[in-house]
């Protein structure tokens, strides 16, 4: 048995979690299995998988060997089905940001496995920052400026964005007309993830971004959590203007500053730079710009 061979039990031990379902599955006697993972574990001198007679779990080298093997056998996969002309086939592992999925991208991924029926898609939700080699994920879709330079980054939209606050709010503080204003007014802080940080209001003036940091009572890292607060009259907020259209229809959130509007909100799938872009990858990417071109006016 080769060594694919043996990442393919392995993987199918981990996928499983159980020596005896991966023989099932695979259709090999449980005592190869065991004898095979104890081969594979003196070989490369580490052991990968924690075995109770209740349970069997991956070690903390099982977990990076793992998403190794993943990615391996997958590329395996589509080098062959490449001389096969066939379609792209396999595991995608995909981490999309929330708003986003919920809005775009979740509603019709029915389409996409529609259209591509050999691709097995696992799905993650996050705003963090993923490392994409570690934890074995494909592709990321993420909304915002972008500064990982070890990643590629190909944009799929651009969103409309909106400062906004309460009537509540604005009730008590005023409306505010021009930049100079804001002086006088809160916001609610959005801590990146990147930075860890607040970030600052971004407005348009002409053609130049001006940045406005503005005294703020509470600060929050989730993006339902920043709409919340504005609707809780706890300050201004940017945020794009789809994520609010309901609250702006009726009436809960109103626009201020319309004249000098935050700039628009780049959206982008990004990928490794050092890796040979998958077909898999490839694929996912062009049906999520044409989702979005569909989607976003």
């Amino acid at each position: 048995m080769d060594r694919f061979q043996e990442m393919q039990v392995f993987v199918r031990i981990a996928d499983r979690s159980s020596f005896s379902l991966a023989a099932e599955d695979l259709q090999i006697p449980r005592a190869t299995v065991t004898n095979l993972i104890k081969r594979l574990e003196k070989r490369i001198g580490t052991r990968l998988l924690e075995r109770t007679t209740r349970q069997v779990r991956l070690t903390h080298e099982g977990d990076a060997y793992y998403h190794r093997c993943v990615r391996l056998l997958a590329d395996l996969e589509e080098t062959e089905s490449f001389f096969r002309n066939a379609s792209p086939k396999g595991l995608l592992r995909a981490n999309l940001q929330g708003t986003l999925a919920k809005h775009f991208v979740v509603p019709a991924l029915g389409d996409f496995l529609a259209q591509y029926p050999d691709i097995t898609l696992h799905v993650g939700e996050d705003d963090r920052l993923v490392d994409l080699v570690r934890e074995g994920v494909d592709c990321v879709l993420r909304a915002g400026a972008l500064q990982d330079s070890t990643l590629i980054a190909r944009q799929v939209a651009q969103m409309e964005q909106v400062t906004v606050a309460s009537p509540a709010y604005l009730e008590r503080h005023g409306v505010p007309i021009t930049l100079e204003d804001l002086q006088s007014h809160f916001a609610v802080d959005y801590v990146s993830s990147a930075t860890g940080r607040p970030t600052s209001l971004d407005f348009l003036v002409g053609k130049d971004v001006v940045e406005r940091h503005l005294k703020a009572r509470i600060s929050v890292t989730g993006a339902d959590l920043y709409t919340g607060a504005a609707l809780s009259g706890l300050g201004l907020v940017q945020v794009p203007r789809y994520r609010i259209a309901k609250e702006l229809a009726e009436g809960r959130l109103l626009v201020v500053l319309p004249e000098t509007p935050p700039p628009l909100m780049p959206v982008s799938v990004l990928y490794p730079q050092n890796r040979q872009l998958s077909a898999r990858v490839r694929v996912f990417t062009q049906w999520l710009a044409q989702r979005f071109s569909l989607t976003v006016s």
